[in-house]
């Protein structure tokens, strides 16, 4: 399914003042949430201009970061498949393991 047609499907609501930083697969986005940024699209008719490619590098550097944590996370097997234990722990075992995630970065620094 497509990312930004799960997201309209999932239910989610965000704040109306949530900055929302998404990759090109929720363009159109902001029809729903007017504070979302995504990456400018290229067409043959219309290239993108020096300051359009500027913006996609920032952005595309921001969103990298958030990727890698998003890696970091994932490496713990509860939360890279099907969540099958109790709902109600759920929120605890996302915290221990950002949590174990953080410590790992904080004895790398």
């Amino acid at each position: 399914m497509h990312d930004l047609t799960l997201f309209r499907h999932s239910g989610v609501h965000l704040h109306p003042e949530t900055a929302l930083i998404g990759d090109a697969g929720y363009q159109g986005i902001w029809r729903e949430h007017g504070h979302s940024i995504t990456p400018h699209k290229v067409t043959r008719a219309r290239p993108l201009t020096p300051e359009e490619r500027q913006e996609n590098r920032a952005l595309a550097s921001t969103r990298l970061r958030v990727e890698h944590v998003i890696r970091r996370l994932k490496i713990f097997r509860v939360l890279k498949d099907v969540y099958r234990h109790r709902r109600r722990r759920f929120a605890l075992r996302v915290n221990l393991i950002a949590a174990v995630c953080n410590h790992a970065i904080a004895g790398t620094a």
